[in-house]
């Protein structure tokens, strides 16, 4: 993985934080980090070039203008306000690489300075074991503080342990092996040909991250939460607040509008396409 500056442009080795999403269904993750890029007003810094992220462009999706300005595959933007840097990932991982990207990332993270990776990713309502809404959207979280995936800080915000983290489970010791770089299995067959219903949440995106994370020594909190694909702007915003609340920001000195601490994306303001024609009707 290369890592490109933009002209005139620098990586504050200070800001000890990043942020990043891990892909998964509705897209929550990256939609939380647009959140959290344009709210803060983050500034582009560069871009990630990996051989195992599938390429892609498209129209700058914070501002309007300067025209020309293009969106890449994994882009870095620096908050100096907030202490933070964001990576934001628009295109799929290649096939049975996620592991390698996995540890291409701990790298860019490591020789950087960063200390505390946060992760975003959403998982699948389908498989959500006991169904709590009596507060609304839960918040799920996987620490690397102990062993055992816990957190204090995360525990004192209401947040729920990922039940099915289980680090002796043979999804979960795997990556833990290869991220320590003494896997001797390939990862498909292990995730795809003989898939069991333990091995669904280690097979996750987010899973490889964590565990590669970890391997190079750094502190690393994944934020989940369940949902369904569909329309998933408000998990996204539920999928911010925590991120800012686990890296203690205040969203209220965000730029936001009137009554609103959230800048919302430029690029949201199509994506769902136009609206219908009325005269259809």
């Amino acid at each position: 993985m290369e890592f490109v500056i933009d002209e005139n442009k620098h990586l504050n080795k200070e800001s000890q934080n990043l942020v990043l999403p891990a892909l998964s269904i509705g897209n929550v993750g990256q939609l939380a980090v647009d959140l959290l890029v344009s709210s803060t007003r983050a500034e582009t810094v560069g871009y990630l070039d990996d051989p195992f992220v599938l390429p892609c462009v498209g129209n700058d999706a914070y501002c309007p203008i300067p025209r020309g300005y293009l969106a890449l595959p994994l882009q870095a933007y620096e908050s100096s306000s907030s202490g933070m840097t964001l990576v934001q990932q628009r295109s799929p991982v290649v096939k049975g690489m996620m592991i390698e990207y996995a540890k291409n990332l701990a790298e860019f993270a490591a020789t950087n300075g960063k200390k505390h990776v946060v992760v975003l990713s959403s998982l699948d309502f389908g498989r959500w074991q006991k169904i709590d809404m009596s507060s609304g959207l839960q918040i799920y979280y996987l620490a690397s503080t102990n062993a055992d995936g816990t957190d204090e800080y995360c525990e004192q915000l209401g947040w729920k342990r990922l039940q099915e983290y289980n680090p002796e489970q043979r999804g979960w010791k795997y990556l833990t092996t290869s991220a320590e770089g003494n896997a001797v299995q390939d990862s498909s067959s292990l995730f795809e040909d003989e898939l069991e219903e333990e091995d669904y949440y280690p097979s996750l995106p987010f899973a490889a991250l964590f565990s590669c994370f970890k391997a190079r020594g750094l502190k690393v909190t994944c934020l989940l939460c369940y949902c369904s694909e569909g329309d998933n702007i408000a998990d996204a915003f539920q999928l911010a607040e925590a991120a800012s609340k686990i890296l203690k920001l205040k969203p209220d000195n965000f730029q936001g509008g009137e009554d609103e601490k959230w800048v919302i994306p430029f690029s949201w303001q199509t994506v769902y396409g136009p609206p219908p024609d009325m005269s259809i009707f």
